[in-house]
């Protein structure tokens, strides 16, 4: 017989967290096209040789630059190819059912259509549990998961880009970025000029939630790597702007949400035991993520959350003043799981001060 260890809940866990560091390294980007004709709507491109070659050289090249990436390129494009008077609508309720990090309009789109993104994005992430951001031009949308690209003066070479057309390969670019880093900083090697901010006004740009290009002097990069987020509440702080720390977020609160219900919704009895069980399988994903750089090391905890067990077991008429808390813990609360965790993610290396004594 062999030997025993924990049921497969912790397996599922640690799983879910191997799957998180690979996804880390490449990510999926939507795209919306227009096109004249087209018998085939949706095409999933794992590479530039799968671009249709009947589509537009504009089309064709739009694609081509989300796959430029960063340090890696996505790992896929999901395209979806719109008529030329089709409502972007059609498109959103096709991406409702994929799974995606960044969607764009097509590069002709309009600002209503940038601000319908935005609204579905916001429904999506809400109702639906999702984690899908978009990359738009020039929209102030004062969201962690819009992406406001605004840089302007775009050239590579003689040829000019609208900033609409430069946001698949923004979108690419980070979901090319692993999760250990960020975007800041990144070349764009392919450009040869931009609109050159000061350092006065490209402060002032990146503090209002732009997405914006610097040439440092001999070549183009990104400013920093912040989404559109401007206003701050509790519990959604100045580390929400920071497209890096968002992805992290978005990509544990998906990975535990979907492990729970694969594989333990329904399928353990509610107990003080199973409980523990699922404390330790989070614990074990945490630790993956703290082993790859993601997550500080030593700094994850998971834990039964006390209060609100406590407010659960008053509501149903047990009076808790006389229960040690090791009796709370372990009293019966139905089918409800109160858990709770705090976890410290990593941020990349941006800003560095030096003080040298001569």
């Amino acid at each position: 017989m062999g030997k025993l260890g924990l049921p497969d809940i912790r397996i599922e866990f640690q799983t879910a967290g191997i799957a998180a560091i690979e996804k880390s390294e490449k990510g999926t980007v939507a795209l919306m096209i227009r096109e004249a004709e087209s018998s085939q709507k949706s095409f999933v491109l794992t590479n530039v040789t799968q671009i249709p070659k009947d589509f537009t050289e504009e089309n064709k090249a739009y694609i081509q630059r989300a796959f430029i990436g960063y340090v890696n390129p996505p790992r896929c494009v999901l395209v979806y190819v719109l008529g030329s008077d089709t409502e972007i609508d059609e498109a959103l309720t096709y991406f409702a059912t994929q799974k995606f990090d960044y969607i764009c309009l097509p590069p002709t789109g309009t600002s209503e259509e940038a601000t319908k993104v935005k609204t579905w994005i916001a429904n999506e992430r809400t109702n639906n549990n999702a984690i899908y951001k978009a990359v738009l031009p020039n929209l102030v949308a004062d969201s962690e998961a819009i992406i406001n690209l605004a840089a302007d003066g775009i050239k590579e070479g003689e040829k000019a880009y609208t900033t609409a057309e430069y946001c698949s390969r923004i979108a690419g670019l980070i979901a090319g970025t692993p999760m250990k880093i960020s975007c800041s900083y990144a070349p764009l090697s392919e450009l040869t000029d931009i609109t050159r901010l000061s350092k006065t006004d490209g402060d002032a740009a990146v503090a209002a939630g732009k997405f914006i290009f610097v040439h440092d002097g001999s070549k183009v990069k990104v400013a920093r790597g912040v989404n559109s987020l401007t206003t701050t509440v509790e519990g959604k702080g100045d580390i929400y702007k920071k497209i890096k720390i968002v992805e992290a977020i978005d990509m544990i609160n998906q990975d535990i949400r979907i492990t729970c219900e694969d594989s333990y919704i329904g399928k353990y009895s509610n107990s003080y035991d199973n409980k523990c069980l699922l404390i330790t399988a989070i614990k074990g994903y945490f630790e993956e993520l703290e082993l790859n750089g993601i997550l500080a090391r030593g700094k994850s905890k998971v834990y039964i959350d006390l209060e609100q067990q406590e407010i659960y077991l008053q509501k149903q008429g047990i009076d808790t003043s006389k229960m040690s808390e090791q009796e709370i813990k372990e009293a019966n609360t139905g089918s409800f799981v109160f858990l709770a965790a705090t976890i410290s993610i990593l941020d990349a290396i941006e800003d560095i001060q030096i003080r040298i004594a001569i």
